[in-house]
């Protein structure tokens, strides 16, 4: 089993260059910031629901037989870009209907809005926003990745970090009481 070596982030953290941002920074700016505005801003049920419509989503898109023929007839195999874009633009989409249909269900109108102890928004949300960008790190080209620094790969992009970010949204909504 591979082990994460921690003198990473401190290369990592150093190698940031504000009037020059990378990508890497963008990705930690993003991440901590959407953490606190989103997590407080809807709520543990919320976000619960979230995750699930991501879940499905995120299946719809990955199993989907008729993607890769859509993709190969209308974009180009030049155009990687846009690949990525429609790619993350339609398990945007999927998951925005998902999540106008379950906001209407009582999976959302069964109980209160904000239930939940107030340390468990935190970890949902650092949960929730890690599987996102996992998922948008999904879809860009392998040779894309490689512009990131290796512990935004390792964390994100690897399959060891995809796995932990698929799951462990999960094995929270199974520990953490309501």
């Amino acid at each position: 089993m591979p082990s994460f070596d921690f003198s990473k982030i401190g290369e990592f953290l150093n190698s940031f260059d504000l009037s020059h941002p990378s990508w890497d920074l963008l990705i930690l700016i993003f991440f901590v910031v959407a953490v606190f505005i989103y997590g407080f801003a809807l709520g543990r049920n919320r976000i619960v629901a979230t995750l699930i419509a991501v879940y499905m989503a995120l299946a719809v898109v990955n199993t989907a037989p008729f993607l890769d023929g859509i993709i190969n007839k209308v974009l180009s195999i030049d155009k990687m870009g846009q690949v990525f874009a429609f790619k993350f633009g339609l398990f945007l989409l999927v998951f925005a209907i998902l999540f106008f249909l379950f906001s209407r269900s009582a999976l959302i109108l069964g109980g209160d809005e904000r239930a939940g102890s107030w340390w468990q928004v935190p970890i949902f949300s650092i949960l929730h926003i890690g599987l996102l960008l996992s998922i948008a790190l999904s879809f860009l080209p392998a040779d894309s990745l490689l512009q990131l620094a290796p512990i935004t790969r390792e964390i994100f992009a690897s399959d060891i970090g995809r796995f932990v970010w698929i799951t462990a949204p999960i094995g929270a909504m199974v520990i953490l009481p309501e």
